[in-house]
């Protein structure tokens, strides 16, 4: 994550205002095709390639609202927030769906949903009000992770020698979102010790001599 000062909240400013956009609508897709994604992964059509050109569908539009908000200028606070929710539910999901087909194992969804817990609870504040952003290790990660389900689904259903390609990238991906995680915490906890310092500060020249 990336640390920078929060932007200030000017009604007249397009980047708060902007709520109706194609780039937004495509977020929203996503969280649209994340139900039936995960009821075909659960029902396990082996054989079958719809399953898996959904959820490489439902995958591609985390690329796709991001080029189209700067492709058209659409940046929004909106997308800002909508996008790494999305990401964090789909992943989630996929994943509870992957391991109640026995295609995954459970402790890898443990550790992805305990870290996303973690970091709402310890930098939650932060990323809402704008302070902190997502970072290149924070993509990378995100990317890798939707790389992988696809790949394990695509495994699971037609092309069984792609199963352990897919559990390989699941396992890095992992790692790095621990990582990501642990990352984005200590910059929340820098960013409240930069504020807590200023805050005192500004007390103390104030008192009277």
């Amino acid at each position: 994550m990336a640390l920078t000062p929060a932007r200030e909240r000017d009604p007249n400013d397009p980047y708060f205002q902007r709520v109706f956009t194609v780039a937004n609508a495509v977020t929203l897709l996503r969280f649209g095709l994340l139900v039936p994604v995960c009821w075909l992964v659960v029902t396990g059509a082996d054989g079958s390639w719809v399953p898996v050109i959904l959820l490489a569908v439902w995958a591609s539009t985390d690329w796709i609202d991001g080029v189209l908000a700067r492709a058209l200028h659409q940046e929004s606070r909106l997308g800002e927030v909508l996008d790494p929710i999305a990401d964090r539910i789909g992943i989630i999901g996929v994943t509870l769906s992957l391991a109640i087909a026995g295609v995954v194992e459970w402790w890898i969804l443990a550790v992805i949903f305990g870290m996303d817990v973690l970091a709402v609870v310890f930098a939650g504040r932060e990323a809402r009000d704008g302070s902190i952003h997502v970072s290149w290790l924070g993509k990378i990660r995100t990317a890798l992770l939707l790389l992988a389900i696809v790949v394990l689904l695509l495994g699971h259903t037609v092309v069984p020698w792609a199963a352990p390609i897919g559990m390989t990238l699941l396992l890095v991906g992992t790692g790095l979102h621990i990582i990501a995680a642990v990352d984005y915490m200590l910059k929340a906890r820098r960013l409240r010790l930069v504020q807590t310092g200023t805050t005192t500060a500004t007390t103390t020249n104030r008192e009277p001599r």
